[in-house]
């Protein structure tokens, strides 16, 4: 092989990885913004179905909120400097009745079976909603470690309107210990 024909081949090498990485970054892009983002959990609220620093897939583009999907919000509240993950316990028009010596969260008078909470929920200390109907276009969220969650009960989140939902946890990516789908709360 002569010294041009390597220098070539090189050449042709070089532009054909060039020409694959910018197709795989074109396509990331391209899926990231119109398809669904990655976003970082960010606190317990959520244990035992996601922990802190898990990085979450989301599914944003023609999304619609569902009980018992987990969601991340953009509305500001509190303490959070980013994007909250919440669990929707109810949709427009459903009303929740949240009994704290029963333990139970009912929507439309039906007691949710709810596996992935962490624990028994306690009463908090500070005034909360125990008694609501979600008005339309909104959702009423919920952390599964309800004991260390700032949630719709608290009065200054209440209900959140769906424009404030980002997209729907789809898959835990990393760590990888924790990788897989991420369960919407059915058996």
């Amino acid at each position: 092989m002569t010294e041009e024909t390597k220098q070539n081949t090189w050449k042709s090498d070089l532009y054909f990885w060039l020409q694959a990485l910018v197709m795989v970054l074109t396509v990331l892009i391209l899926i990231f913004t119109f398809v669904g983002r990655i976003i970082v959990v960010d606190g317990i609220s959520m244990e035992p179905t996601l922990y802190h620093g898990d990085l979450l897939l989301l599914q944003s583009v023609g999304y619609t909120p569902k009980q018992g999907d987990v969601v991340v919000l953009t509305k500001e509240f509190e303490d959070a400097d980013g994007p909250i993950v919440k669990r929707v316990i109810a949709t427009g028009g459903q009303h929740v009745v949240i009994d704290y010596d029963a333990g139970t969260v009912t929507v439309d008078g039906e007691v949710l079976d709810e596996p992935y909470i962490k624990e028994a929920m306690m009463q908090p200390p500070e005034e909360s909603i125990t008694d609501i109907l979600v008005p339309e276009g909104s959702i009423f969220v919920m952390g599964d470690n309800r004991n260390h969650s700032s949630d719709s009960r608290n009065v200054t989140l209440g209900a959140v309107d769906e424009r404030y939902v980002l997209g729907r946890a789809l898959w835990v990516f990393f760590p990888f210990q924790d990788f897989g789908a991420i369960s919407n709360g059915e058996a």
